[in-house]
C-alpha cells in the first residue's frame, strides 16, 4: 500500500512540476530577464561614475575577458595596501559577469539547474544594494558603499540624480530578482528530488533507504553530471519513509501549486509606440558621450600629427592653405576584432571622413532626445520607427568599435615624450555601451510585448482601442 501511495504522489508531483515549469517559463523568466537588465543597466550607470571620479580603475584586460560560463568574482577580505587596486579588478569582473548575465545568458528552464542559479544568486547578492551601508559586514558592500559617499562629492544635480536613482533601482531589482530565484530553487529542487525517487529509491524500505546506501549507488543511477545534494535525499527519505511523510508532501504539493488565473476578457491598451520611442531617446543620449569623445580623439590626432610633422611637411601645408587646397584624408592602420572569428584583424580608417559622418550623426541623435527628429519620429508608425531604432543602434555600434580601436592605436603610437597629452577615451566609451544596452532593451522589451499581444490575440482576448 505504502508503495502504491509513492507511485501516486511520484504521477501527483510530476504533473505539478509540469504545470509549475510551464508558470515559470511564461511568466516568471520574463520578469526575471527585465528584472536583470535592469539590475546591470542601474550598475553601469553607477559603475561609470565611479570611474569618471577616479575611485576605481579600468581594467586594462578587461576586453579580453571571454566567459563561457557565469562566475562570480573573489569577495574575501584583503589587505589594505592591495585594497584599491583589487577592488578595482573586482568591480571590473563584476561588471562583465553582469554584462554576461543581462545579454547573453540563457535563462530557459531547460538550460538553468540549482548550480546555475546559485552563481546567479552569487552574483546579485555580491554586493547588498537592499542594505547598502559602510558599516556591512559585507567586504564588498563596505567598499563600494564607502566610495558610493565620495562619488556623491562635489557632484552636479544631474549626476547626484543619477547616483540616487541607480542606488534604489539596484535595490529594488535585488529583490525582484530574489524572489523570482526562490521560486526557481524550489522547482529545482523538488525535480531533483523526482529524479532521486525514480532512480534510486523506488522499491527501498525503510531499512535500506538510507544515506550510505544511495549514495553508493548515486553514480550509476542518475544522469552524468549530477549533483549529490545530501539535504535534499534526506528530505525524500522524510516525506516517503517517516510517520508524517503525508503532511510533508501535501505542503511541497501545495508550494508548486500555480494559482489559477481568469483570463480577463480585456486588458489595457499598451502604447507599443512609447516602448519605441524611449528606446530612440536611449540611443539618441549617446551623442553628448560621443561629441566628447571626437574632442578628445582630435586631441590625440592633433599631437600624432605634430608630432611627425618636419619642417618641409609645415611649408607644403602653408602653400596649400595659401591656394586653398583641399587638405589630404588622415587615414589610420587600426586593428579591431572580427566579431564572428573573435580574432583581430587590421584594416585601414580614414579618420578625415570618420569625423565628418560622426559629427553628422551626433547632430540627429541629439535631435532624437529633443529635437526636429523627436517630433517626425512621433509621427511616424511603430514600423517605421523600429527601423530607425536598429540602424542607429548599429551605427552607434560601429562608431563605438572604431573609437575604441583608436584609442588602443593613439596610446600605441604615444611616446614618452607626448604620451602625458593623449587622453583616453573609456570612461565615454563605457556611457556610449551604456546607451547602446538601454536601446536594446527597450527594443527587446517591443519585441515581447507584440509576441504577448500577439498570443493573446490568438487565444481570443482581446486589448482595449481606447
Amino acid at each position: 500500500m505504502a508503495e502504491n501511495d509513492t507511485a501516486i504522489y511520484e504521477e501527483n508531483l510530476a504533473q505539478a512540476l509540469a504545470a509549475r515549469k510551464d508558470w515559470l517559463e511564461t511568466s516568471e523568466l520574463v520578469k526575471l530577464k527585465d528584472a536583470i537588465r535592469d539590475f546591470q543597466s542601474s550598475f553601469f550607470s553607477l559603475y561609470n561614475i565611479y570611474l569618471k571620479k577616479k575611485l576605481v580603475n579600468e581594467d586594462p584586460y578587461k576586453a579580453d575577458v571571454k566567459i563561457s560560463e557565469l562566475e562570480v568574482p573573489d569577495s574575501s577580505p584583503l589587505p589594505d595596501v592591495k585594497r584599491a587596486e583589487q577592488m578595482s579588478l573586482r568591480l571590473a569582473s563584476f561588471d562583465t559577469q553582469l554584462d554576461f548575465l543581462a545579454n547573453f545568458y540563457q535563462l530557459g528552464m531547460d538550460f538553468l539547474n540549482l548550480e546555475r542559479i546559485k552563481k546567479i544568486l552569487g552574483l546579485i547578492r555580491y554586493i547588498d544594494w537592499v542594505h547598502f551601508s559602510p558599516d556591512s559586514q559585507s567586504y564588498n558592500t563596505k567598499f563600494v558603499a564607502e566610495i558610493h559617499i565620495q562619488a556623491k562629492g562635489g557632484t552636479d544635480q544631474i549626476t547626484m540624480s543619477v547616483i540616487n536613482e541607480s542606488a534604489a533601482r539596484l535595490s529594488k531589482s535585488t529583490s525582484a530578482v530574489m524572489s523570482i530565484l526562490k521560486d526557481l530553487t524550489n522547482y529545482y529542487k523538488e525535480s531533483y528530488k523526482l529524479s532521486i525517487r525514480q532512480n534510486l529509491t523506488k522499491g527501498l524500505d525503510a531499512g535500506s533507504a538510507n544515506i550510505p546506501n544511495i549514495k553508493k549507488n548515486f553514480r550509476a543511477a542518475m544522469p552524468p553530471k549530477s549533483v549529490f545534494y545530501q539535504e535534499l535525499i534526506e528530505e525524500v527519505l522524510k516525506e516517503d519513509f517517516t510517520e508524517n511523510g503525508s503532511e510533508l508532501k501535501s505542503a511541497v504539493l501545495k508550494s508548486l501549486a500555480v494559482e489559477e488565473q481568469k483570463p480577463k476578457a480585456v486588458k489595457p491598451q499598451i502604447n507599443f509606440k512609447n516602448i519605441l520611442l524611449d528606446g530612440t531617446k536611449a540611443i539618441g543620449g549617446a551623442n553628448i558621450s560621443l561629441r566628447e569623445a571626437a574632442l578628445k580623439t582630435d586631441g590625440n590626432a592633433e599631437v600624432l600629427a605634430s608630432r611627425k610633422k618636419g619642417i618641409w611637411s609645415k611649408i607644403m601645408e602653408i602653400i596649400k592653405q595659401m591656394m586653398n587646397s583641399e587638405p589630404d584624408d588622415i587615414v589610420y592602420e587600426v586593428s579591431t576584432v572580427d566579431q564572428t572569428r573573435g580574432v583581430p584583424v587590421k584594416e585601414e580608417l580614414n579618420f578625415t571622413q570618420f569625423r565628418a559622418e560622426m559629427d553628422k550623426k551626433i547632430k540627429i541623435l541629439a535631435s532624437f532626445v529633443n529635437g526636429p527628429a523627436a517630433a517626425k519620429l512621433a509621427e511616424m508608425n511603430e514600423e517605421q520607427i523600429m527601423g530607425y531604432l536598429e540602424k542607429n543602434i548599429r551605427d552607434v555600434n560601429s562608431y563605438h568599435k572604431s573609437l575604441s580601436a583608436l584609442d588602443d592605436y593613439f596610446k600605441s603610437k604615444s611616446d614618452d615624450s607626448d604620451r602625458s597629452k593623449i587622453k583616453g577615451i573609456k570612461p565615454e566609451l563605457s556611457t556610449i555601451k551604456n546607451s547602446i544596452v538601454k536601446a536594446n532593451q527597450f527594443k527587446f522589451e517591443y519585441i515581447s510585448r507584440k509576441e504577448e499581444e500577439d498570443q493573446l490575440r490568438r487565444l481570443g482576448i482581446t486589448t482595449e482601442t481606447g
